[in-house]
């Protein structure tokens, strides 16, 4: 019996990018639909789960994505309504590349490097340094401190945080490179999250830090988001200092992202998001 992968995109236009990591994981067919909401997915879950029965249903699966990722959420959340007990089919919640994108970052991080007791901070407060936070303080970070360039979005931020998921986060901004050197006097790992083509961190903030050790950049596009990183950097050292760019971190987010889709046909009761995917990342070799 055929893997078949129903692919829900809250863009327009679903996903090229999901569908080409779909088909390296092994999936037979997609059915794809963009433009979804809460509203219209529940007819397409239904001709998921009553089209094939029992042990058949394994073969079939849901993956949600889109660009917006709250957008995305509420559709996971519909989706689960729509199944009956026992009679579901696996799913993959992965808006904008995220959830796999963080737990990619957070592995990385964490290549022969204990963050027991570390201090972490997070430049970029978007759902990938949201994600990112919470999987580094499972793992038993110290401090996060989550920023962007403004205290009051950072402060709402870390707010719902703490109400989703009972963690504590500490807000930041880094509105000036004073501030984001401050930020960086006494973190041991600091990881850019934000925008494509802005330089959040430059090469003075850094080096005035004694006590860092890892820098992570998620950002590929010139100007990177760390001044002095490069793209392919996993593990270089420079001035002491441990890095990652966003290729090496990239490339180990596809290894993610394709051993989730396969996870999801072993059995037809799975439900992967943010605090799930990480426990796939964990089981993959992160070289």
């Amino acid at each position: 019996m055929k893997k078949l992968l129903l692919h829900l995109d809250t863009d327009l236009v679903a996903s090229t990018f999901d569908q080409a990591v779909a088909y390296d994981s092994g999936v037979d067919n997609i059915i794809a639909h963009g433009g979804a909401t809460r509203d219209n997915v529940t007819a397409h879950v239904h001709g998921m789960i009553f089209t094939r029965g029992g042990k058949n249903l394994k073969n079939s699966a849901i993956f949600i994505g889109g660009s917006n990722v709250a957008a995305s959420e509420l559709v996971g959340e519909a989706v689960k309504k729509a199944f009956f007990g026992p009679v579901r089919v696996s799913v993959m919640l992965d808006p904008n590349g995220s959830n796999t994108t963080a737990a990619a970052i957070a592995r990385k991080v964490m290549t022969d490097y204990d963050i027991t007791g570390k201090n972490v901070v997070i430049m970029g407060a978007g759902p990938v340094g949201q994600r990112t936070a919470l999987y580094l303080l499972k793992e038993g970070a110290a401090k996060v401190v989550l920023t962007c360039r403004s205290m009051a979005r950072s402060k709402a931020t870390v707010e719902h945080m703490k109400k989703a998921y009972g963690v504590d986060v500490i807000p930041g901004e880094t509105r000036s490179d004073e501030a984001v050197e401050a930020l960086l006097k006494d973190a041991h790992v600091a990881i850019a999250a934000g925008p494509a083509g802005v330089c959040i961190v430059p090469e003075s903030t850094w080096t005035s830090s004694k006590t860092l050790e890892v820098i992570a950049d998620v950002n590929a596009v010139p100007p990177l988001g760390v001044e002095g990183i490069e793209v392919m950097d996993n593990g270089t050292e420079k001035q002491g200092v441990r890095f990652y760019g966003a290729i090496a971190i990239g490339n180990f987010k596809m290894k993610v992202h394709r051993g989730a889709v396969a996870s999801l046909f072993d059995t037809n009761d799975l439900f992967l998001d943010e605090t799930t995917i990480y426990d796939i990342a964990c089981k993959i070799d992160n070289a």
